[in-house]
């Protein structure tokens, strides 16, 4: 674990690093594509900070802190890139936007629920996020490239955690195997959003993935997952989730009045 620690750690001067790449402004939607990206990173790293101390044995508490520090070091990355465009801060981005202004999929708010619950989204946004980075490395833009490149290491280990942690719920107590179907039968409606292919694509071709062709990669890991651990996917329909334009969940209003509580109640302090 004490690798993994460094590595996190690392991670958050990747915006620094990037200084040099990204010195000319982004064009306003490389600024917005990355506000999505950075949007499902800074949400799900402020959802898994809130098991320290909570999950169910100590290496989880460890395991999880350096999931979310890995996080919010690519959040940190690709909200610095977004606001080269206007000239606001990573800060700025995070702790003064209000909820119509962030661009995170709805599958990032779901809330953490019990602990199967969590490790469902998790494996469905790591999966999800493994095939993304890998893609985007390929970019025509540099500095997205180069974050893809930094971040795919890591959230590799994570898809690996979530994997591991969901054959041994499902491979467990009576339990833990109904607690784990129940939970990816509440997370699965939420996936489709991540696929779906937004305007903003057709105007940032060779530079963004287009979603729709990540979902044959994804579901091809989910479905090795599931026949190892004898789950079913689940039937039903998919969420109307609208958070690429700005329209999120109801768990969102409370996620965020939590995690910019400090920062507009004492605006440009330090410590």
């Amino acid at each position: 674990m004490s690798k993994n620690v460094t590595v996190s750690v690392d991670q958050l001067d990747l915006a620094a690093e990037l200084t040099g790449t990204d010195a000319r402004a982004t064009s306003a939607d490389i600024a917005e594509y990355a506000l999505w990206l950075g949007d499902d990173a800074l949400i799900l790293s402020q959802q898994l900070g809130a098991w320290v101390s909570r999950a169910p044995e100590l290496e989880e508490d460890v395991a999880l802190a350096n999931i979310a520090l890995d996080l919010l070091g690519h959040a940190r990355s690709l909200l610095h890139y977004a606001g080269t465009w206007d000239g606001r801060s990573e800060d700025d981005l995070a702790y003064f936007r209000d909820e119509p202004e962030f661009r995170s999929a709805w599958l990032m708010e779901q809330p953490n629920g019990d602990f199967a619950q969590t490790i469902a989204r998790q494996l469905f946004a790591s999966a999800y996020m493994f095939e993304l980075y890998s893609a985007l490395r390929a970019s025509s833009d540099e500095t997205l490239a180069a974050i893809a490149a930094k971040s795919v290491k890591e959230v590799d280990y994570h898809r690996d955690h979530a994997v591991q942690w969901v054959l041994r719920l499902a491979g467990g107590t009576d339990l833990s195997r109904e607690r784990m179907i129940r939970a990816i039968g509440d997370v699965w409606p939420y996936v489709a959003e991540l696929f779906r292919d937004e305007p903003l694509i057709d105007r940032l071709e060779g530079a963004a993935v287009r979603p729709s062709t990540l979902r044959s990669g994804f579901d091809a890991v989910i479905e090795e997952v599931f026949r190892a651990a004898d789950l079913q996917i689940p039937s039903g329909g998919d969420s109307r989730g609208g958070g690429r334009r700005g329209s999120h969940a109801t768990p969102m209003g409370h996620l965020l009045a939590e995690m910019q509580v400090l920062a507009r109640r004492h605006p440009g302090a330090t410590w």
